[in-house]
């Protein structure tokens, strides 16, 4: 039996191609508003932030930004060290519709 369509939010997201470009842009937000989040537990301005990291204070507004897509691990790892914390990276394996942590 075929799952029933909600609300206008699962329509979209029963298009594969729209899905798939929301998934992107959704990772990129959460990447974003993690290291907003860290700084902001840290105490630390963006220009702070950036003097610890070795960069300018628009480039760690430009990491903030849901817009950024440039992140790599050794950017994350500096930016986890400057704020007192560890990085962690984690997979999603999704198999038969449901998702699995590893």
């Amino acid at each position: 039996m075929a799952k029933a369509i909600r609300t206008y939010a699962d329509k979209l997201l029963s298009n594969e191609k729209f899905r798939k470009e929301f998934e992107a842009e959704y990772k990129n937000l959460v990447i974003s508003e993690k290291i907003a989040e860290l700084r902001h537990k840290a105490n630390l301005t963006q220009e702070e932030l950036a003097k610890r990291v070795h960069t300018t204070k628009s480039a760690i507004s430009r990491y903030e930004s849901n817009h950024y897509e440039g992140y790599s691990v050794s950017l994350l790892q500096r930016i986890a060290v400057a704020c007192g914390a560890d990085l962690r990276i984690g997979f999603v394996v999704k198999s038969n519709g449901h998702k699995v942590v590893i």
